[in-house]
């Protein structure tokens, strides 16, 4: 886009707030160069005709098209720039890569909706947020449930029902997939929620303060004091476009410290956490941040992307103030005191956050090592796999994945795989899940640095299969347990015991076949056996049999005395396993 091209696009923007992006084309599947946020959009987006600096000079020169979202308000705006930028990843934004999105609250797209809250709404959902305080949100959505009754369950669970669930007899549902309600009224419901999070709050405060009334009245004080929570967490939602404001007379408990070191087009973050006086918390975070970008607008970009879902502490020290006034008036609002210390104690735990950042060692130093040796451009997210089954039954497959070093729970996932003996079938199988997902767009996570296939040629050989099946371009490496062999496309690694980066490659190994026993384990132990026909024998009963014994058969073939010395069995269960059997 030309200078009159971004001129012309923008006179016909609001002037109002919002996020808006600069695509490298029209259609759908067009990628996000750059996420901004605007108090004024016709005016921000104006500016860009007459670009600051050459990087986003660039940007301007490659983008096609603009697209603008329009919000609430500036807070709105800066929540959801963050989302955006977390999901797109645009390559001239400062991007924090470890971390995760804002909530949204969802009614889907149903004729009966469920509400929901989610970091990846679905396509034609009614979407409102983002929000910072997924706690407070979980309040308010239980209290919205249990003043108007919408759904949370799932589709499959919803269908072919015969009775209402357990949460029409608590109070959190109408139960229209048995008809105690019909749609239209359900609807009636789902239009007074809607009339809340579009910000008439009264619609579901009101009648929480009714009930918080007549409970103190009737001298139920705990229930009363259970719903003034609910009705402060309520009526706070809308508070500052988002969550509740904290108290600015409460004293500092809790401090975090923020150093930033950058290099190239990489950026580190430290993060100290001060809690009564004492340093309780270190940690260090990685950003992609486009070369040029100073330490102020880094930190910023950090600072909003980092506080997704965490609690905000009373004071940020921080060692260069961010230049971006509408994140300033959002801490503000939510009672952070920002301060930029330049002596004292507050100067020197941000000089120790500055060295944290800038130090050469610990989890970077193993995904430096491990890249390096590997000949890969970086190992910074490693994606582990493994396959556990019993002779071919219960076959099941994880995926965990790492980042800098470190397990990213929230990233694992597993799958189920076909019933058969074959470990190479099945690892084959398992890879190629994920990069078609990957390929088709259907996976929410990065894609990662580095595949880890536990075992050796064979499983690598059919990893790699996989792939190019699939045409997923990523690096592959498989860990063999029996001597800890390092399996390459190019041949065996066998590198020293106290390597660091093969204690990285151990690590990953080791948690994907846990988390692969764990979900095969737990698949064994929902199989039915002919124990759960006896009476009095339990789902813990029941494990502490088949441990004892081993199998179904050598139970039935045990004596009554034998069953009774196995916890929980008395005579009369003993009895009843051995009639029953």
């Amino acid at each position: 886009m030309d200078a009159d091209a971004v001129r012309e696009r923008s006179g016909a923007l609001p002037r109002e707030p919002g996020v808006y992006r600069f695509l490298d084309g029209e259609s759908d599947d067009a990628t996000v160069l750059y996420v901004g946020k605007a108090v004024d959009l016709r005016d921000r987006v104006r500016s860009y005709a007459d670009p600051r600096g050459e990087r986003i000079r660039k940007m301007v020169t490659r983008a096609e098209t603009v697209d603008t979202v329009v919000t609430d308000t500036e807070t709105q705006a800066l929540l959801l720039e963050a989302n955006l930028i977390k999901r797109h990843q645009p390559r001239y934004n400062v991007r924090l890569k470890d971390d995760k999105s804002y909530p949204l609250v969802q009614l889907t797209d149903h004729p009966v909706p469920r509400i929901e809250i989610t970091r990846d709404p679905d396509e034609n959902a009614t979407v409102y947020g983002p929000f910072t305080d997924k706690g407070r949100l979980e309040t308010v959505r239980k209290a919205i449930r249990e003043t108007y009754g919408l759904r949370g369950c799932s589709d499959h669970k919803y269908h072919n029902r015969d009775r209402p669930c357990l949460d029409y007899d608590m109070g959190l549902c109408t139960a229209p997939c048995t008809g105690e309600i019909s749609e239209e009224a359900y609807r009636e419901d789902c239009e007074a929620v809607r009339r809340f999070f579009e910000g008439e709050t009264g619609v579901v405060a009101d009648p929480l303060r009714r009930e918080m009334e007549a409970a103190a009245q009737n001298r139920e004080f705990e229930r009363a004091g259970n719903l003034r929570d609910r009705l402060e967490a309520v009526e706070s939602l809308h508070r500052s476009g988002s969550d509740a404001v904290a108290d600015p007379g409460e004293s500092e408990r809790a401090v975090d410290v923020l150093g930033v070191a950058i290099e190239g087009e990489r950026a580190t973050v430290a993060r100290l956490r001060s809690s009564d006086g004492s340093l309780v918390e270190r940690e260090r975070h990685r950003l992609d941040a486009p070369e040029g970008e100073h330490a102020g607008a880094v930190l910023g970009a950090f600072v909003a992307q980092y506080y997704a879902e965490r609690e905000m502490p009373d004071a940020l020290l921080l060692s260069d103030r961010p230049d971006d006034e509408e994140l300033l008036a959002w801490l503000d609002g939510e009672g952070v005191d920002v301060r930029v210390p330049g002596a004292g104690r507050e100067a020197t735990l941000v000089e120790l956050a500055l060295k944290n950042a800038r130090r050469q060692g610990g989890d970077r130093d193993e995904t430096r090592a491990l890249a390096d040796a590997l000949g890969i451009e970086s190992a910074d997210r490693i994606e582990g796999f493994d396959v556990s089954h019993a002779q071919g039954s219960d076959v099941v497959g994880s995926d965990v994945a790492f980042v800098d070093g470190s397990p990213e729970k929230a990233d694992y996932r597993r799958k189920g795989l076909p019933e058969r003996n074959d470990d190479y079938a099945n690892m084959r199988t398992l890879v190629r899940w994920r990069a078609e997902r990957a390929v088709e767009g259907r996976d929410d996570r990065p894609d990662p640095d580095l595949l880890l296939i536990d075992g050796g040629e064979g499983q690598l050989g059919a990893a790699r299969d996989a792939l190019a099946e699939t045409s997923w371009d990523v690096p592959v490496v498989a860990l063999a347990k029996a001597e800890e062999l390092v399996v390459t496309p190019d041949g065996v690694e066998n590198w020293p015991d106290d390597a660091p980066h093969l204690h990285l490659l151990q690590r990953v190994r080791d948690e994907a076949h846990r988390f692969a026993v764990q979900y095969h384990q737990s698949l064994r132990d929902d199989v039915s056996t002919p124990l759960d026909a006896v009476p009095g024998v339990g789902p813990e009963t029941r494990k502490r049999l088949l441990r004892h014994f081993g199998s179904v058969e050598a139970i039935r073939e045990a004596s009554r005395d034998a069953l009774q010395s196995v916890e929980g069995v008395g005579e009369a269960t003993a009895e009843s396993i051995e009639r029953q059997l």
